[in-house]
């Protein structure tokens, strides 16, 4: 049809490049073409990691493969989540690998979960998270329980590129239903993890006795079922779900995108269900039910909606605190860690200094976070949490990903126990930042659709005022340093050498500043976003909130630009050739 219309360039957009791996494994709009979402590319996905799994286990058929899906689909393509899922385990099944097929959907951190209580060799969870709903994924879970880093991702691909003719059996989604060797895991992996949940259940008989009431919004997908026994294995009352949102839709038909992280703007209809109820705490759940959202009604009558990063500094806090009361006599201090990826706030370090634990540092994306958790603890290491400040956290170590089941009842105690003390969730907040410094963040992103315009403006910082240099002050502040992943520079560095791995697929550069600011521009590896994150970091006797945020808007170019103040020459010149790009 695109050929007879004449439409050319939209046949080439289609048919000429592939799908590649991204901070989130392959993600893309469902429809037709090597660069969608549809039934021929995760059959030639398969495929490829068949190939690549056979090659690295020689038990590959003993210990077989976990597939797991959400509730996203489109009928105009006929694609959907489950049938994605269905092709995926036929092409397996039909090569004689025992498949573990969850027989409905269940949130992602369920499918690493279970290739690690299984002991299989990988799994793949069929999901597009909080992508808008045209979108979907498939995301690939090593036999570590963590997601493919480098060189997998590579190696899959160069498999993938090697079978793209379909093999016989790799249409037969049937299989799922016919075939002896496939399994399905959801009781046995459900009621393993509502069991382990309860390790991080550190004041149960608080959560049986109190009168606190939380709502839970799952944004249209898979969390409802599964944030409710949660609390149940917590002790607590089931949280009150929001009606209109409860079930699973596809269209996500209550908001304009299924992204909790947008804020109070998507957050309405469980805000106003708070209201009603007179519940204190709204928990949401993104349609994966892997990142979390978190608001508090305040004595003002506002809600307060908290930034990844606050809820960061909220769990930090807390996983510190629990295990500092229940941990042995002998336990080390320094045995233990904490984790964030580099754009997220800086709050662990800070908590880390004062208390005598280790924080590090990974390259965006929670691929990165979940690989060294599991260095870690194979090294005897105690981990306590781990965040990307996009909402996606890890407490404890039984899901080497982010989790927003756990993350939402691990909420709802700490909001329990602080009411105890006459505190709320914000409240607490401001005495952490009291005690450790404050840490004041400014995120947000512009949306771009164009690769070569993204590519014209990271090119440009990197040959500023000529070949090979980057600017050297941001209007009246000095920049100290600069960090490039992309290329693998770093200034601040003896050898100019960055300490992250370089990651040439992505862009991301990292400016400090002489005052303290930090502040990083990047791709998104998921949507058509260019991303920038700044903060401020102050020791404790700084408490000048408003000066802290009156240096932070003067360091932040695009929060220049979104005031339409003046804003640094360089940074204009960079946004000359966006034409269509539009700022959010």
């Amino acid at each position: 049809v695109l050929l007879q219309n004449g439409k050319h360039k939209e046949l080439r957009d289609r048919l000429c490049c592939r799908l590649t791996f991204g901070t989130a494994g392959l993600r893309s709009a469902m429809g037709a073409g090597f660069c969608y979402i549809n039934d021929l590319t995760v059959i030639q996905s398969t495929q490829g990691i068949y190939k690549y799994l056979e090659r690295c286990f020689s038990d590959f058929k003993q210990r077989g493969f976990v597939v797991g899906y959400d509730t996203r689909g489109q009928v105009t393509s006929n694609c959907s989540s489950k049938k994605l899922a269905k092709l995926t385990a036929a092409v397996l099944l039909a090569k004689d690998v025992p498949v573990y097929f969850f027989s409905t959907y269940v949130p992602t951190p369920f499918v690493p979960y279970a290739v690690q209580q299984l002991k299989a060799v990988a799994g793949v969870m069929i999901t597009a998270s909080h992508n808008r709903k045209e979108d979907n994924g498939y995301k690939v879970y090593w036999e570590n329980g963590a997601q493919i880093t480098s060189p997998h991702d590579k190696e899959i691909i160069k498999c993938i590129e090697e079978c793209v003719e379909p093999w016989n059996g790799s249409w037969n989604e049937n299989l799922v239903d016919t075939s002896p060797i496939r399994q399905d895991p959801l009781k046995k992996i459900c009621d393993c993890y509502m069991e382990d949940l309860k390790k991080i259940c550190y004041h149960r008989e608080l959560n049986v006795q109190t009168n606190l009431k939380f709502v839970h919004t799952s944004f249209h997908g898979v969390g409802h079922d599964y944030v409710q026994l949660a609390f149940k294995a917590f002790g607590f009352q089931p949280p009150i779900p929001v009606p209109e949102q409860k079930d699973p839709d596809p269209d996500f038909s209550t908001v304009k995108c299924p992204n909790p992280e947008e804020g109070e703007s998507v957050l309405e209809l469980s805000l106003r269900l708070a209201e009603k109820e007179n519940a204190k705490v709204v928990v949401a759940t993104d349609p994966d039910a892997d990142r979390l959202a978190v608001a508090e009604h305040q004595e003002n009558g506002c809600w307060k909606v908290f930034t990844g990063n606050e809820l960061a500094a909220l769990f930090g806090w807390w996983m510190f605190s629990c295990w500092k009361e229940n941990c042995s006599e002998d336990a080390d201090v320094k045995n233990v860690y904490m984790l964030a990826t580099t754009v997220s706030s800086k709050i662990l370090r800070a908590i880390a200094l004062k208390e005598g634990f280790h924080f590090e540092e990974t390259l965006p994306g929670f691929k990165w976070i979940g690989s060294r958790v599991k260095d870690l603890l194979d090294n005897g290491k105690v981990v306590l949490f781990a965040f990307e400040e996009s909402i996606g956290f890890m407490c404890g170590t039984s899901v080497l990903d982010k989790d927003g089941v756990s993350a939402a009842v691990v909420i709802a105690e700490m909001a329990t126990y602080l009411e105890g003390k006459n505190l709320t969730l914000a409240q607490k907040l401001i005495e952490i930042y009291e005690m450790y410094g404050y840490h004041i963040s400014k995120t947000s992103y512009f949306l771009c659709y164009d690769p070569p315009t993204i590519k014209r403006i990271f090119e440009k910082l990197r040959n500023f005022d000529a070949p090979q240099s980057y600017p050297k002050c941001c209007g009246i502040y000095n920049i100290l340093h600069v960090r490039d992943i992309t290329t693998g520079y770093d200034s601040s560095q003896p050898n100019k050498k960055s300490v992250l791995p370089v990651s040439k697929s992505s862009q991301m550069i990292t400016f400090t500043f002489q005052n303290g600011c930090v502040a990083t521009l990047r791709t998104s590896g998921t949507e058509p976003k260019i991303k920038y994150y700044a903060e401020m970091c102050a020791l404790p006797e700084q408490r000048s909130v408003t000066g802290l945020h009156a240096h932070i808007a003067r360091c932040l170019w695009a929060e220049r630009l979104v005031h339409r103040n003046q804003f640094p020459a360089w940074w204009g010149f960079l946004c000359c050739p966006l034409g269509d790009l539009s700022l959010s």
